[in-house]
């Protein structure tokens, strides 16, 4: 791709280089954000809002890191970690990163099948069966390297995420003085810091740290002209800024829409109840765009998660699945716990739990591996930099923390 035609203005470049902070942003905007921040926002109001806010800013400096590290080195987060770490090391990571991957696909097929029940009335499996066969196709658009293309599907399925989850909040908006309110820091009680946790952990996605830094070198090929990295890098912000900042919004409306319409009523611990309460409370047209979204979040992000744990096997072990082959293995575990008819929303909170294992082995290396001037030169984190994600790091780790200990204490 050529930055420098003399015809094209500095907005037409820059457009073309958005893209791969999209793809990634659906992430953000899974299905076990939606019943997270769903039940945040009928359990406490605007309470929890703050923590949103928190979490997306940290997001933004991580997945920043991971395109910057990515663009530079030209090899994937993956990749950089393994030359790191002995045979046996690569294993251990690999098998990790496997497990993070496998629960954030199943969490997606999961919410992908709860959209189709709330939509036709479908059993469980067969939405399962439906999702993953639809995220087959879309990532035939990847694994035949017409990356643009993927790009625009994702963004297309992310248009329709925005719509579904928003358009609530156009019919009974909340005040301002709620939602300024909501940006306080506080919190009340063990349950609230449990559900924060769980928040924090569902934002900042170690499959998608991973990814990232694969998106950008699949998009724009390895350079090591400095001028064109530079280029790449000063977009990546604007790229990085702008997903992050939808993803955001998308998460926030989520809570908001709870808060303003769910807040006391019974029934809204599911993704099912939740959807009915919307229902009664907002009408059929609502409650069904809310579905649509649902939806498209399942299938977006059951193909950005497939295509993650490709880049963690290539990166650690140096082996390629055909994505389309990965899919179908990947797709074995949700499908067994729909069809033993286990609580699929439950089982969306356990991926969660899962998922929080694996931040830490994804957030702490990439700070390492950003802060390297022999592998970065002249693009290396600066002190300011290596403060805020240092800072980010530790507050993620330390909730996760919390959050797998009250789980495992029976707490949570």
């Amino acid at each position: 791709m050529s930055l420098d035609t003399p015809r094209m203005t500095p907005t037409r470049r820059l457009a073309l280089l958005l893209g791969p902070a999209f793809v990634a942003s659906i992430a953000y905007v899974d299905p076990g954000n939606v019943a997270a921040n769903v039940t945040a926002g009928a359990k406490y109001g605007f309470l929890l809002l703050w923590v949103l806010v928190m979490a997306s800013a940290m997001a933004m400096l991580i997945q920043y890191q991971s395109a910057k590290v990515g663009i530079v080195t030209g090899r994937s987060l993956p990749a950089l970690i393994g030359e790191r770490l002995s045979s046996r090391g690569r294993l251990a990571f690999w098998a990790q990163a496997e497990i993070v991957a496998a629960a954030t696909d199943l969490a997606e097929v999961v919410g992908g099948a709860i959209a189709l029940r709330l939509l036709f009335g479908l059993p469980l499996i067969v939405g399962g069966l439906i999702v993953g066969v639809v995220s087959m196709g879309l990532l035939l658009l990847q694994a035949r390297r017409t990356q643009r293309r993927f790009e625009f599907v994702i963004g297309a399925l992310l248009l329709i995420i925005v719509i579904g989850f928003l358009s609530g909040l156009v019919v009974n908006p909340p005040s301002s003085g709620d939602m300024l309110g909501g940006l306080v820091p506080r919190l009340e009680g063990g349950e609230t810091v449990l559900l924060a946790a769980s928040m924090l952990g569902a934002t900042v996605m170690p499959h998608v740290i991973y990814l990232h830094s694969a998106l950008v070198v699949d998009r724009f090929g390895p350079s090591r002209e400095p001028g064109r990295m530079r280029s790449l890098v000063r977009a990546t912000r604007w790229d990085v800024g702008l997903a992050l900042l939808v993803a955001g919004a998308v998460n926030a409306a989520l809570l908001l829409l709870a808060a303003q319409n769910l807040r006391g009523k019974t029934g809204t611990d599911t993704i099912d109840g939740a959807q009915h309460v919307v229902r009664d409370a907002m009408g059929p047209t609502i409650a069904t765009i809310f579905a649509v979204g649902l939806l498209a979040s399942g299938l977006a992000s059951t193909s950005v998660g497939c295509y993650a744990g490709s880049v963690i096997m290539d990166g650690l072990l140096k082996r390629r699945v055909p994505l389309v082959a990965r899919r179908a293995l990947t797709m074995v575990p949700a499908l067994v716990v729909l069809g033993i008819g286990f609580d699929p929303t439950r089982a969306l909170v356990v991926s969660q739990v899962v998922l929080s294992f694996g931040i830490p082995f994804a957030v702490i290396p990439l700070r390492r591996i950003a802060s390297d001037r022999a592998l970065l030169g002249d693009f290396v984190d600066g002190p300011a930099l290596r403060w805020a994600t240092g800072i980010a790091a530790t507050i993620i780790v330390v909730l996760n923390v919390v959050l797998i200990g009250l789980t495992v204490t029976g707490r949570g």
